[in-house]
């Protein structure tokens, strides 16, 4: 198994260092190699995503990637920003599905900002358009108009085969995670009332709903779902989306984990080669103090390991290691209850370890 490690910016090489760890202790055949990416890149190569990183990220079987940002490089050029990194390996790779688990830890119930009867039991799939939507779409920038006037143009576009292979995904893993006896439950979220872009995505989600009769599907405006995710989060099984509405709600949900810093994610092709990161960006504020959370990037090694490699057994150990670490009462800083022990990045690695040993 070979993996490309880009550990990025900010709190990206801490967390990374302690998934890299993990992924260690678990004595598998694994070739790990390191490249940098975002402002690492920009430093090392005046590229966020230089030509030697996305070689080895097409080479790999996989990638492990911390996290990319940091507000000294938010002069440069558009081009030359962290950001535009990030975007361009999900591109180059055709990492068209992200999937973010929202997960709550039974031992996490009072971390989270709402009562725990609200979220406890919480299990939702977000499953995400990645390579379209407003953030590729054509034409974009930013111009002077005939009077002087500036004026910004970004294009919310989707074509049916973007949306059918998004679909199919979504429909795939409601199937895959449905217990005996319920009924799998799709809910696709748009903005159909307004955008016709997301109207034809409502179209297309029914035409394939046919081919999946066990699944039941459901529609949801996006501004709706958002206050359904604070209101009543337990009703949703798997919500699919597009790029920007996937962004913004996967974040959101993230905080009825507890924390950001527990959500994982997976960026998948139509092959299952992925890239695999926390949800949570570099967080440059907190970088080197040894205080970030790395359960999100641990757990994101777990999601790899599951999705690309198939190794379902090596997955579970992991998230079980990480369940008998909080089930322990080791916490970092920003999921810290009372009553429990407060440690570092580091250390909250390590206690994953030990208790994958």
């Amino acid at each position: 198994m070979k993996i490309a490690v880009l550990p990025g910016d900010g709190i990206g090489p801490e967390i990374v260092a302690q998934a890299v760890k993990v992924l260690n202790a678990l004595n598998l055949d694994i070739e790990m190699t390191e490249a940098p990416i975002g402002g690492a890149g920009y430093e090392a190569a005046c590229d966020p995503l230089p030509a030697a990183t996305l070689q080895l990220a097409k080479d790999a079987d996989a990638v492990l990637l911390g996290a990319v940002g940091d507000w000294k490089y938010d002069q440069l050029e558009r081009h030359l920003r962290p950001e535009r990194g990030l975007l361009r390996i999900r591109k180059e790779l055709n990492l068209f599905a992200n999937l973010r688990p929202a997960l709550l830890y039974p031992e996490l119930a009072g971390a989270s900002t709402l009562k725990p009867e609200v979220v406890s039991g919480l299990d939702i799939m977000i499953v995400r358009e990645l390579t379209g939507d407003i953030y590729f779409g054509q034409p974009r920038g930013i111009s002077t108009l005939p009077n002087g006037e500036r004026e910004g143009v970004n294009t919310m576009r989707y074509c049916e085969s973007e949306i059918r292979r998004i679909g199919r995904v979504a429909f795939d893993i409601a199937m895959k995670r449905r217990q005996d006896g319920q009924k799998a439950k799709v809910c696709s979220v748009d903005k159909a009332n307004v955008l016709e872009a997301t109207e034809l995505w409502r179209q297309v989600m029914i035409e394939l709903s046919a081919e999946y009769p066990e699944v039941e599907l459901s529609h949801m405006y996006v501004d709706n779902a958002a206050m359904q995710l604070i209101r009543a989060p337990k009703q949703f099984d798997v919500m699919v989306t597009g790029n920007i509405f996937g962004d913004i709600l996967s974040d959101e949900a993230s905080m009825l984990t507890g924390s950001i810093g527990m959500l994982p994610s997976a960026s998948l092709d139509e092959n299952n080669k992925g890239m695999y990161e926390p949800s949570h960006g570099s967080a440059p504020d907190i970088a080197g103090k040894d205080i970030a959370n790395p359960l999100a990037t641990i757990l994101s090694a777990a999601m790899m390991l599951r999705y690309t490699f198939n190794d379902e057994a090596n997955a579970l150990k992991i998230e079980n290691a990480v369940k008998k670490a909080l089930a322990q009462g080791y916490r970092t800083a920003d999921i810290l209850t009372e009553g429990c022990k407060q440690v570092g990045c580091n250390a909250m690695g390590d206690a994953v370890v030990a208790a994958l040993n």
